[in-house]
């Protein structure tokens, strides 16, 4: 299959692999355990900026990407029989600015993004959180409500997915703690245009050591690998895949007792079936209720 044959199938599927939405991604301290009736409204800004495409092992001369993505997200800390739980609510939305492959635009489509809902229990609890261990496991379902065109890049995916997760945090003492989630993704087969669109299971793991300085502030160095998620169109594999190593650097402050600001710079350093960001950076902000 010619190189031209592959990006045209693989089009929609290029979105999937440029945009992060489908990632579960975890911060520094979010599997920790809140009380019961806790609400968390949060917002997250992030602006993605890559200027080179890898599609078959080959880099694709005169490719880049930007966009600016959004991302609505609710948490709602409560019981799931006798073990604390939380329930998830996460809407992402985007502004694709720039999608070129092989030196030429593509069509692109900005809005909303799927809508995923979300719970996770927490079996293990921490007798004492600066030496003990918090281990949940989460269950998200995506959903296909957000905007999505075959014909164009862009951040919805057409289908729905499953991605079950464990998160632990373990206390290492000293303000120190590991924060550490693994995932698998399952993606629903879909036809567009008479074709049918698949995508083979996606896993991530997230590692990320923490420093903390008292119950406000805390300076974490992170890791996030990504693979599986190869793309078929109508059979064809289309070079696309998850296929993703970043480093990640995190500042998180409380500002007041109910309000949280958190900065995050990554960079990507090897990827295989899709974009390479040069810079990803993200500000979120955390109300408390």
């Amino acid at each position: 299959m010619k190189m031209t044959q592959t990006l045209g199938a693989g089009a929609v599927a290029l979105a999937l692999a440029a945009l992060p939405a489908r990632a579960i991604d975890v911060g520094p301290a979010d599997y920790t355990i809140l009380p019961s009736g806790t609400a968390l409204a949060m917002l997250y800004l992030q602006h993605l900026s890559a200027d080179s495409l890898e599609v078959n092992g080959a880099a694709v001369p005169g490719s880049s990407f930007e966009a600016n993505v959004g991302i609505l997200r609710g948490l709602y800390y409560t019981a799931f029989g006798d073990l604390p739980a939380a329930y998830h609510l996460v809407i992402p939305f985007a502004d694709i600015d720039r999608a070129r492959i092989g030196g030429a635009d593509q069509p692109t489509s900005s809005g909303l993004g799927d809508t995923t809902l979300g719970l996770t229990v927490w079996p293990v609890q921490p007798e004492t959180p600066e030496t003990g261990t918090s281990f949940g496991v989460s269950l998200f379902a995506t959903l296909p409500t957000g905007n999505y065109d075959p014909e164009r890049l862009g951040i919805g995916e057409g289908t729905w997915s499953l991605t079950p997760q464990i998160g632990v945090i373990q206390g290492l003492g000293g303000g120190f703690f590991f924060d550490g989630a693994l995932d698998i993704a399952f993606q629903g087969d879909h036809r567009e245009a008479g074709a049918e669109h698949s995508r083979s299971p996606s896993w991530q793991l997230q590692a990320m050591l923490r420093k903390q300085w008292g119950p406000a502030t805390s300076l974490t160095v992170g890791y996030s690998g990504q693979r599986g998620g190869k793309q078929k169109v109508a059979g064809a594999e289309t070079g696309l895949k998850t296929h993703r190593d970043q480093l990640r650097l995190y500042l998180t402050h409380f500002i007041d007792p109910t309000t949280q600001i958190q900065g995050l710079l990554a960079r990507d350093f090897n990827v295989e079936g899709g974009y390479k960001y040069d810079s990803a950076v993200q500000l979120r902000l955390v109300k408390v209720f």
